[in-house]
């Protein structure tokens, strides 16, 4: 569902929505599979790296 609405979306902010349903969508696999270390680390960056792409796409906009 995620895949499909970033492909979909052209607003930026509905796209990095999209994409954070994507990843919230892959951590329980990840979690599945036993690589806790790596879930725990998407976890960790995702919402970084989403807050950095928020403020460029600000400047964009601005």
């Amino acid at each position: 569902m995620g895949a499909i609405s970033a492909a979909l979306i052209r607003d930026s902010y509905g796209k990095l929505i999209s994409l954070g349903v994507l990843v919230a969508g892959i951590l329980p696999f990840i979690v599945d599979r036993g690589y806790i270390d790596v879930a725990i680390t998407v976890a960790l960056i995702a919402p970084i790296a989403t807050i950095f792409v928020l403020m460029a796409a600000r400047r964009e906009e601005a």
